[in-house]
């Protein structure tokens, strides 16, 4: 039976996913214990080798080693770019492991959604959103097809306020022929502070992924959704 407020661990590349995380953490599964481990050279190691290396895979398994020897009863990764690494801790640890967005694609397909659009701030995102999206279909919705919009809005990232970015990114999804959606997520953690003023703009669901893993985290873990409520 896991004690009553569980070791979270989350490893992260860089500071703003971070703080992003911690907040959807704090709102969706207060009752956590959250545990911070940041590395902020992984992003840009990864990138410089154009993808990740052995090495790169090591380091982020010693750090994932490091959460678990310390008691972690959950982790999270908010660096997509590490993704694959999860695979194989989970052949290592029986602890619930997941990837920055895995939550949030598994939420959406496992909706009543036909359409579903990802809106990115940087091209890169978008890509490896929808191969996780493709990826993660057949099993959670065998018998369902699912069709993906994509929308790109780098001006976004320029953005000065949340509102601003929630606007670029609703002209960007009109603009790629996504009006019509069913539910929308979010490539980027640092889009996530636009979620509801994208949802106002658009008038349909917006998911993030630290808010879906924070939620699934707090199923996993067997808490009870009052917690997530309020009370300290």
């Amino acid at each position: 039976m896991i004690e009553k407020r569980p070791l979270v661990a989350m490893i992260h590349a860089v500071p703003a996913a971070a703080r992003i995380a911690q907040r959807a953490f704090a709102e969706e599964f207060p009752d956590a214990r959250v545990w911070n481990l940041l590395d902020d050279r992984l992003l840009d190691d990864a990138q410089d080798a154009d993808g990740l290396t052995d090495a790169l895979r090591r380091r982020m398994l010693r750090l994932i080693t490091h959460a678990m020897d310390g008691g972690a009863q959950g982790l999270l990764l908010t660096c997509s770019s590490y993704g694959e690494v999860v695979d194989t801790a989970r052949t290592l640890w029986d602890v619930p492991v997941l990837k920055s967005d895995e939550a949030m694609f598994k939420a959406a397909l496992a909706g009543a959604y036909e359409r579903v659009a990802v809106v990115a701030s940087t091209a890169p995102a978008v890509p490896a959103a929808v191969a996780q999206l493709e990826a993660l279909a057949p099993a959670v919705r065998p018998d369902r097809p699912v069709e993906i919009v994509t929308a790109l809005s780098e001006a976004a990232a320029r953005a000065e306020s949340p509102e601003a970015t929630a606007r670029h990114l609703a002209d960007a999804l009109t603009s790629a022929g996504g009006a019509d959606v069913d539910v929308v997520l979010l490539a980027q953690y640092s889009l996530t502070p636009a979620r509801d003023a994208l949802a106002d703009l658009l008038g349909v669901p917006v998911l993030d992924g630290a808010g879906t893993a924070a939620r699934m985290l707090r199923g996993l873990l067997a808490i009870p959704a009052r917690a997530a409520v309020g009370a300290s």
